[in-house]
C-alpha cells in the first residue's frame, strides 16, 4: 500500500468548497524505485518494486553519470523519511 499526500498550492479546502478531480491513470509502464532503509527495502522486495538502500546510493554520490541513468530509468521515486532528509 502507497500512501499519497498533495497539497495544493493557493487552495484552502476550508474556505474554497469545490470538487478537484486528478486523473488517476498511470502510464502503462509506470517505474517506481524505492529508496529507503533496509526494511523498506524488504517490503519492496516482497512486492517486486525495483529498490535501492543507503549503501548503494552512496555509491551513486560522486558519479553524475550513474545518477542521470537512473533518474531516466524511473519515472518516481518513493524515500524512506529518514533518508528524504539526507537526499539534497
Amino acid at each position: 500500500m502507497v500512501e499519497l499526500q498533495i497539497s495544493l498550492k493557493n487552495y484552502d479546502l476550508h474556505k474554497d468548497k469545490c470538487t478537484v478531480k486528478l486523473k488517476s491513470t498511470l502510464p502503462p509502464k509506470f517505474s517506481v524505485c524505492v529508496l529507503g532503509a533496509q526494511q523498506h527495502c524488504d517490503e519492496a522486495k516482497a512486492v517486486d518494486i525495483s529498490h535501492m538502500d543507503i549503501g548503494r546510493l552512496k555509491k551513486l554520490k560522486k558519479n553524475k553519470k550513474l545518477v542521470k541513468k537512473l533518474a531516466k530509468k524511473y519515472d518516481a521515486f518513493l524515500a524512506s523519511e529518514s533518508l528524504s532528509k539526507q537526499i539534497p
